[in-house]
């Protein structure tokens, strides 16, 4: 029931958006378009700013399912990608009333797992830290996350295949040769020898 109530709340949330900006929505707005209390939503969600890191993680969560790994991180991107341009009323009314912080970590948070279980696919008998797989992850999450906050700030006008091919063409193994490089050198000579 829980989740058919969050459901619930999700929609009139999108609904709502569709009709003003999320500055001017209250939870009495919210409760009401859903036909609960007030109440009831503080039992699933202390803000709406909760219910919105709610709704923003089940959809993510939805879009890259499955898609952890070297042959498939290209899907989990472009469904991303579509999952913000299927809900782009309320990801534009989220970018524009929210600090601009709060949606690169969420986004950051979602891209790492996925590029971490890449990495880590990649790094399977290699010798190399946890630490520099971290990094390797963490460097390709940036890049992606920038372009996707561009693309969003553009208002989602360019094709969402077309940025996922540029960047796969980009980075075509790349991920491995760091890897690579990582097992052999260790960051210490990378560094100096760069």
């Amino acid at each position: 029931m829980s989740q058919i109530t969050k459901r619930a709340l999700e929609n009139s949330l999108k609904n709502l958006l569709l009709q003003k900006p999320l500055h001017k929505i209250t939870i009495a707005d919210i409760a009401n378009d859903c036909g609960i209390s007030r109440m009831t939503f503080y039992y699933h969600f202390k803000d709406i700013y909760d219910l919105i890191e709610w709704i923003c993680n089940e959809e993510t969560a939805r879009a890259i399912q499955g898609n952890k790994t070297y042959e498939t991180w290209q899907q989990g991107f472009l469904q991303t990608f579509q999952m913000v341009l299927d809900n782009k009323p309320f990801i534009l009314n989220v970018y524009r009333s929210i600090r601009k912080e709060i949606i690169e970590d969420y986004f950051y948070t979602i891209t790492f797992d996925l590029l971490m279980g890449v990495v880590e696919e990649k790094a399977v008998g290699m010798s190399v830290t946890e630490s520099d797989k971290k990094f390797i992850a963490n460097f390709y999450s940036f890049a992606f996350v920038g372009l996707l906050l561009d693309w969003i700030k553009r208002d989602m006008r360019d094709d969402p295949k077309v940025i996922i091919d540029q960047v796969s063409t980009l980075i075509h193994g790349d991920i491995s040769r760091a890897l690579t490089q990582y097992q052999h050198n260790g960051f210490n000579q990378i560094t100096k020898n760069d």
